[in-house]
């Protein structure tokens, strides 16, 4: 039999590390496989951020939260990408030369802005319902659609068409929604912080809505 040596006489804190670490590998393999987990779900979460916030915005329309669609929103940024696309101009979106670069054409903006027909209504476009209708690709013909237009929240097809991611970056994302057509309407989101992203561009299909046009139905049809 062998003699004790004289660890066996020393305290736990004091004896060889080999002997202390004998059956402690578990807890340290397991705590860097949490950590291997956190990363990759918080990589999958800034991912899919943008698509949340879509689905967002589906839902806070059709619920009429107000509350919510301003987080999810950046009403001017918004408002300023719907204008050239509805007054058929897209230069307007550029900033303007000053005078000292232009001045024949700065006369002839003031001149055409003081004898222009009103701005479009942009705002058509941002109500619940109209946003709601944009969600499920009605595009032009959201603009149509008037509050109380839509089925009760119990009722709501908040499923609706699955957006098409178009492209996707650290800081900017865009997805398509289509209606039955193959219209397509691209919504652009940008990062605001780390999982919070903002609707900041609606691109609307091409052509335009005809004064008095028909509502389109949930489906994308147009309704009547």
């Amino acid at each position: 039999m062998n003699a004790p040596t004289e660890e066996h006489h020393q305290p736990v804190w004091a004896r060889s590390p080999k002997r202390s670490r004998g059956g402690g590998g578990g807890g340290g393999s397991l705590f860097g496989k949490l950590i291997l987990f956190a990363l990759v779900m918080a990589v999958f979460f800034f991912f899919v951020a943008p698509a949340v916030a879509f689905f967002g915005i589906r839902s806070a329309a059709e619920t009429s939260d107000a509350a919510g669609l301003a987080r999810l929103i950046d009403y001017p940024a918004v408002r300023q990408s719907l204008r050239p696309q509805l007054d058929g101009n897209p230069a307007a979106s550029a900033p303007a030369p000053t005078f000292m670069e232009d001045p024949i054409g700065a006369v002839r903006r003031q001149f055409e802005q003081a004898t222009a027909a009103s701005a479009p209504d942009v705002d058509a476009y941002l109500t619940p319902a109209a946003l709601a209708a944009l969600t499920r690709g009605e595009g032009r013909y959201a603009s149509q659609r008037v509050e109380g237009g839509l089925p009760s929240p119990d009722n709501t097809n908040t499923g609706g068409p699955l957006p098409r991611p178009v492209y996707w970056s650290v800081n900017r994302a865009r997805m398509s929604v289509a209606d039955e057509g193959g219209s397509e309407t691209i919504f652009t989101f940008e990062r605001k912080g780390a999982f919070q992203w903002q609707l900041v561009h609606i691109g609307l299909p091409d052509g335009a809505a005809p004064a008095g046009a028909p509502v389109v139905g949930q489906s994308g049809r147009k309704a009547g």
